[in-house]
């Protein structure tokens, strides 16, 4: 997989409707693609209860949620 592992999968379910805002939300922004914009959403609502900062103008290799020492924790634990 290169420098950037994800060893971990998660699956969900959405509505249509849930689907499509997604869909607009990621196409609005350039991602490269779904699980990069589910990333980058769950980062921006960590972020915003305080557990992490987000980080805006990154490549897509870089929408991990977290990033190594971002809480002062490895994220590798």
């Amino acid at each position: 997989m290169g420098e950037l592992e994800r060893g971990e999968r998660l699956q969900i379910m959405l509505t249509l409707e849930e689907l499509e805002a997604l869909d607009n939300w990621r196409f609005a922004r350039r991602m490269p693609s779904r699980a990069s914009a589910v990333r980058e959403l769950l980062k921006r609502g960590l972020a915003a209860e305080g557990f992490m900062s987000a980080e805006q103008g990154k490549s897509s290799g870089a929408f991990g949620m977290l990033a190594a020492g971002a809480d002062g924790h490895d994220a590798k634990k």
